[in-house]
């Protein structure tokens, strides 16, 4: 396999073809790259054409910064990255990161809405615990995603300026629309969202009392695949970062919810026995940290459930009103 700076693996390509991914969502541009008899996938994107860099706080290639710390290389051999190279040309937000990636679309859960295989799900929860139990105890010391960041991914004060721009982002749009229907449909998630968005440190803080690991940070189904030989695909570490386990695992939850083959509820407890199989004690935290990131999923994504139908929104507003009342936190019921 081609390892090496990517423009120089560019520089033999025998075809370059763009494309454009079912699940892409921000300004990244794509193409599906020949070279060296091996296909390649190419990504490239800078703050000052990805939304999502910006929304999120990322100046400096996050992605990057993990590719040169060695962080990728070191999950275990249950994920695979699938990335070969990885290079940063430009200064400031016009500077471009150019990711480099083995070509594997023909193994990625495929686009829709259609429920994974009980196997493949079974996989991916487990992977899951075993990336965060491989990392346990992990801090940023490089500069990556912060808790408070990840709160206030769609806060209404943060993708304000997003909203001001001649061509809104869908997923913006969609996220001030969701926010302004939120009260009406659930006045105690819209509550809590705004206390969390203004203070982002009432979750911060108690969070910061359970035990941290390596987030990847965007488990949806999307960035998501299997190999034959059952290990997992995991693409586009765009918002990675210390942080709690349960934060990967809400997401995941949160984002999939049409194709999770079982119950939420049966998810949640395979994960904290995967944990243990893998040596992660889960008293006396579990309880605290899962209802702080129920809480803390819901600022960043009680929008999208607005918008959704009415059982997957009472499902959070029941768990997030049980969360904070044992987080001690007012609903504003």
């Amino acid at each position: 396999m081609t390892s090496g700076p990517v423009a120089a693996v560019l520089a033999r390509a025998t075809s370059c073809e763009a494309v454009r991914p079912a699940d892409a969502r921000a300004g990244a541009d794509y193409q599906r790259v020949a070279a060296d008899g091996q296909a390649y996938f190419l990504k490239r994107l800078s703050p000052a054409t990805d939304w999502i860099m910006r929304v999120t706080g990322d100046h400096v290639h996050r992605p990057y910064l993990v590719w040169r710390a060695g962080i990728m290389d070191k999950a275990p051999s249950c994920i695979d990255h699938t990335v070969v190279a990885m290079e940063v040309t430009g200064t400031g937000d016009d500077a471009v990161l150019s990711m480099l990636m083995r070509d594997v679309g023909a193994c990625l859960v495929p686009p829709g809405d259609d429920q994974v295989r009980p196997a493949q799900h079974a996989g991916f929860i487990r992977h899951l615990a075993e990336l965060a139990a491989a990392f346990w105890g992990w801090q940023d010391d490089i500069g990556l995603t912060t808790m408070a960041q990840r709160l206030r991914f769609f806060a209404p004060g943060n993708i304000a300026p997003e909203l001001a721009t001649p061509d809104v982002p869908g997923p913006i749009a969609a996220a001030a629309e969701g926010w302004r229907r939120l009260p009406g449909l659930s006045p105690l998630l819209s509550s809590i969202a705004r206390q969390v968005h203004e203070r982002p440190e009432l979750l911060t803080g108690p969070l910061g009392q359970t035990p941290h690991t390596f987030l990847q940070g965007d488990w949806k189904m999307g960035n998501l695949g299997s190999h034959p030989d059952g290990r997992t695909i995991l693409l586009d570490w765009a918002y990675p970062g210390s942080g709690p386990a349960c934060w990967d695992l809400c997401w995941y939850l949160a984002l999939n919810r049409a194709r999770l083959p079982e119950a939420k509820e049966a998810a949640i407890e395979r994960f904290r026995t995967a944990l243990e199989q893998f040596g992660v004690a889960t008293e006396p935290w579990w309880q605290a940290q899962l209802d702080l990131c129920v809480i803390g999923i819901m600022a960043t994504f009680g929008w999208e459930k607005a918008l959704g139908d009415t059982a997957e929104l009472d499902w959070w507003e029941h768990q997030t009103a049980g969360a904070a009342a044992r987080c001690g936190i007012a609903t504003g019921r």
